[in-house]
């Protein structure tokens, strides 16, 4: 029953406390109402430039129908058929490390006897 002794200090609490809470709190929220109006813009957005690229080429019977927009499962069957391609051209590993230890000739680089750092060797 530790939980039923626990007592909040609210006197910790000053003024600048709880408008900085209040201004972050709204901050963050407008952010988000905002970012959800650029993202339901976006395809729209789309939609437009599409269209006027396609009345300018001439093509005003294409502008004008509905045949731009991809059904929700044909885009679903496209992901997938994507998705398998791609994983079939991914080798298969076998996921087995194997070390060969092997015999280092002598080098200044691999050498222990030579340190980078000479500050705590002892100096006659």
């Amino acid at each position: 029953m530790i939980l039923a002794n626990l007592t909040f200090d609210t006197s910790a609490i000053d003024e600048f406390g709880v408008t900085l809470a209040i201004v972050g709190y709204i901050t963050v929220f407008i952010a988000l109402v905002v970012m959800f109006y650029i993202y339901s813009l976006i395809p729209k957005i789309i939609d437009f430039f599409i269209r006027q690229k396609l009345r300018r080429q001439g093509k005003y019977k294409a502008a004008e129908n509905d045949e731009l927009y991809i059904q929700g499962e044909v885009s679903a069957a496209i992901a997938m058929a994507l998705h398998l391609y791609f994983d079939e051209i991914h080798d298969e590993e076998s996921n087995v490390l194997t070390f060969k230890e092997r015999n280092r000739d002598y080098s200044p680089w691999n050498s222990r006897i030579y340190s980078v750092n000479d500050y705590f060797k002892f100096r006659g």
